[in-house]
């Protein structure tokens, strides 16, 4: 199951996961209405332009031709990004290898630590894989129109 660099032509199937992985994954979270707010049908273009822009990994499951999981590194910001997975993939170490891609990627472009925004429903997650609590925030998300429960991570290189 390698992880590799998207490309935009893919933008569609990625924001696809990325609504997938929301709607499932955050449904106990956040109000169901803020939830189908944040993951519009419509891609915005700035979407297509994260994946031009920042090192933005896909992986695959065996058999699979198309992406099962995506997530990059915000090149501005020293930031995990946008690390989703399909439901029906949950549990396979996807997510793990495309966090392990990005640490990677980081790492030979000098970064000494990265930061990520993590929702409570991932916050275990990224805690098994060595981020730590900052603080427990509010981000504004424009797309939802809400405030939305975030756990701010760290972690050193």
């Amino acid at each position: 199951m390698p992880v590799r660099l998207a490309s935009p032509d893919e933008a569609e199937t990625l924001w696809d996961i990325r609504n997938r992985a929301i709607r499932h994954g955050c449904h106990n979270t956040y109000d169901a209405g803020v939830v189908m707010a944040w993951t519009p049908d419509q891609m915005p273009p700035g979407y297509r332009k994260a994946i031009e822009e920042n090192p933005f990994f896909v992986a695959h499951t065996h058999g699979q031709d198309t992406p099962a999981a995506t997530g990059f590194l915000d090149l501005k910001n020293g930031s995990v990004e946008a690390i989703f997975t399909l439901p029906e993939f949950e549990g396979k170490g996807l997510a793990t290898q495309i966090l392990e891609a990005i640490k990677a990627e980081a790492k030979a472009r000098g970064f000494r630590a990265l930061t990520l925004a993590s929702t409570p429903n991932a916050f275990e997650f990224y805690k098994k894989n060595g981020f730590s609590l900052v603080k427990e925030s509010l981000h504004r998300s424009e797309m939802a129109k809400a405030d939305l429960r975030c756990m701010d991570m760290r972690c050193e290189l």
